[in-house]
């Protein structure tokens, strides 16, 4: 089951409301339908959820039935067809148009004037035409449309309720989508669907934490390696200086931290630098005058 599938169940676990309420959300879900024009409406889910919804949302907000379904949203995809023509004036008449003036299709803001009109056509437009992103994999959230005008008019929807979105062309659809994941909790918080938002919040801050654990291990094992390597060169020097019988001749100082440095190879210079009661500047500085000198020979 996908992320989407589990968001467009939890939609319709919302109680439909009143007529007018069930009619915001299902004009969503036509302007974002399969197809949606004066001679017919099909909508087509593979959501068993959806599926149940749909026909109880149709009934209350118009007062019909589909003429027809067909599929199996249990096994596949159903569906729901309209193309009686007095059922299709009914609701087109709920949005203002009539099968003469529905030339091309638009958003009517003016149908959406009473207060959360928005956010459910919203709800609507996502259960017909939206997807989202497994927040495992990446934060995406888009509703595609076949209608040009309804793509050019939902930004405008969209900034009323606080959101900024994008679009593309593919196809022969028209996507506004959002790519930001604390907008997309946001936007399935107003349409309805807060248990997925803080699915991605949890999903986001577990991520947070695990690149923050690798980053932290990361940087402690270059600090190892180079605890390593700068030990390695430091024991290399002195062997040279031994070998050489340069080493009795050494400074004290020098001869002190060639000493600690062959007893402690394993420890960093801050450790071996706190250990000697020295800075690490300032065993640091002895260590590089030993490398010189054994470089020199």
């Amino acid at each position: 089951m996908s992320f989407s599938y589990e968001v467009k169940t939890e939609l319709c676990r919302a109680d439909i409301g009143s007529r007018q309420m069930a009619a915001d959300q299902a004009y969503g879900i036509l302007l974002y339908a399969n197809t949606f024009s004066a001679g017919e409406i099909r909508v087509v889910t593979g959501n068993a959820d959806f599926a149940a919804h749909l026909a109880r949302l149709f009934k209350r907000a118009f007062g019909v039935e589909f003429d027809s379904v067909t599929g199996d949203a249990q096994k596949g995809k159903s569906a729901f067809l309209i193309n009686d023509a007095k059922k299709l004036s009914r609701i087109l008449g709920a949005y203002g148009c009539d099968d003469k003036s529905l030339t091309a299709v638009h958003i009517n803001l003016g149908a959406l004037e009473e207060d959360g009109a928005k956010e459910l056509f919203l709800r609507g437009a996502f259960l017909a035409g939206g997807s989202v992103t497994d927040p495992e994999k990446r934060y995406h959230l888009e509703l595609s449309t076949t209608h040009p005008f309804v793509s050019r008019e939902l930004p405008a929807l969209l900034s009323d309720v606080g959101f900024e979105s994008k679009l593309v062309k593919r196809g022969q659809n028209y996507v506004t989508y959002f790519k930001m994941s604390s907008v997309i909790e946001d936007f399935l918080t107003k349409i309805g669907a807060p248990v997925a938002a803080m699915r991605i919040m949890n999903t986001k801050i577990e991520k947070d934490m695990t690149n923050s654990v690798n980053r932290r291990v990361n940087c402690d094992t270059a600090n190892v390696l180079k605890t390593v390597v700068a030990a390695e060169e430091q024991l290399h020097a002195i062997k040279k200086l031994r070998d050489s019988g340069a080493f009795e001749s050494l400074p004290d100082k020098l001869r002190e931290a060639a000493e600690a440095r062959e007893n402690s190879p394993e420890l960093s210079l801050a450790e071996l630098s706190a250990a000697m009661g020295l800075t690490k500047s300032g065993l640091n500085h002895r260590m590089r005058k030993i490398t010189e000198l054994a470089d020199g020979l």
